[in-house]
């Protein structure tokens, strides 16, 4: 169900600093010419009349698929669990990050970008394969526990990610940012206290 190759990458201040320096060269423009990529006049014209820049973008690029597998890891939950802060948790996931992935879906549409970042750049908190199928299979008790370490640092990818765009010029980008920053980071703090009293 979960077959997608996943990879732990620890977000550094140099990691980040890399990401943002790429941004501008690395997105994959629709409308390609004879090598696959837009020239960089007809990208910057792209993602100029979007009102989204190449790091916005890029951030877009990383963060769909890093929210969608906190989306599926809270679909799990329910069919394993009938703890219900566990399943008032994983609702409110859902219910933030799904409608996130469908606006990042529609700025990378707006530039004309790819949702392929065109590299191959580790997303922070990203749980393998093996950690999902480890998830996938259990239940009760041992699932919340897996859940609850694995959305913590998942989270804690995110805030690092989100650090990116927090500056940003385009206002959308700059109060996702804001969003996201805050409710991950009250969500950590409620998932570590969840962790402490089991």
């Amino acid at each position: 169900m979960f077959n997608k190759k996943h990879k732990i990458a620890g977000f550094t201040a140099v990691a980040l600093a890399g990401a943002v320096s790429l941004a501008g060269c690395t997105i994959n423009i629709g409308g390609t010419g004879s090598n696959g990529m837009m020239d960089g006049g007809m990208m910057a014209n792209n993602l100029s009349s979007s009102g989204f820049s190449g790091t916005d973008i890029m951030f877009a690029q990383m963060m769909i698929p890093h929210h969608q597998q906190a989306v599926d890891m809270s679909t799990l939950a329910e069919t394993r669990t009938t703890n219900p802060e566990i399943l008032a948790l994983a609702k409110q996931i859902k219910e933030a990050q799904a409608p996130e992935i469908k606006q990042m879906t529609a700025w990378i549409e707006s530039s004309g970008s790819s949702m392929d970042m065109g590299h191959d750049m580790g997303m922070g908190g990203m749980l393998t394969d093996e950690q999902m199928t480890a998830l996938e299979n259990a239940q009760g008790a041992a699932f919340d526990k897996l859940y609850l370490e694995g959305m913590i640092g998942h989270h804690q990818g995110a805030l690092q990610m989100a650090k990116m765009i927090e500056n940003s010029d385009n206002a959308e980008a700059k109060e996702l940012a804001a969003n996201i920053i805050k409710s991950q980071s009250a969500e950590i703090d409620r998932m570590k206290q969840m962790l402490a009293g089991m």
